[in-house]
């Protein structure tokens, strides 16, 4: 019988030690009325990729031998939080970059990939136009077509991804030089 009571009251005193460790984390969670714990909450300083969308998107119909075409549009950001693009794809090509332009040596425009990606304020817009900031599509598979329809698929800084389909139109405009690994025109 000894032995048994020895046992109860470190059980007992288990059982109660548990039981009060039990409570106290129930009592960590935040509580009905609204007020908050001490453990850190993330906040997220952007939004992802499904907060875009693209509006009148085009994209710049090829001839036969362009190895690279670009992709038009409005960026429309409908969250409250701003949209960090830093890349794109398409099925069309072997290659995507967010490009820009510049001037160069000769102070001409020159096309060149943007660093730091592209920001789509919160509630806001960004043109991608000719001679403007635009997604280029490099190392084309085949040619694009007018009235070809072209999907391309948009990279946020979070890694989320938005997919949208533009249309291939005839533009002989956009004809700046690039400023990179690939050679012509765009």
């Amino acid at each position: 019988m000894h032995s048994t009571r020895s046992r109860m009251p470190g059980f007992v005193g288990g059982l109660a030690i548990t039981v009060a460790a039990c409570l106290g984390l129930a009592g960590c969670g935040s509580s009905d009325n609204g007020e908050g714990t001490d453990e850190a909450t993330a906040t997220e300083v952007t939004a992802g990729a499904e907060a875009l969308s693209l509006n009148d998107g085009w994209a710049k119909a090829t001839e036969n031998d362009e190895d690279m075409t670009a992709v038009f549009g409005t960026l429309t950001n409908d969250s409250d939080k701003d949209v960090v693009v830093v890349g794109m794809s398409s099925p069309v090509a072997e290659s995507g970059e967010l490009h820009e332009m510049a001037g160069g040596d000769s102070l001409e425009p020159t096309m060149r990939e943007k660093e730091g990606g592209i920001v789509v304020p919160a509630g806001g817009e960004y043109e991608l136009e000719p001679g403007g900031d635009h997604f280029m599509l490099m190392n084309l598979k085949e040619p694009v077509l007018p009235g070809q329809d072209v999907q391309i698929t948009v990279t946020a800084e979070d890694d989320s991804t938005v997919e949208f389909t533009v249309v291939a139109r005839s533009f002989s405009g956009a004809q700046e030089e690039y400023e990179g690994d690939h050679e012509g025109d765009h």
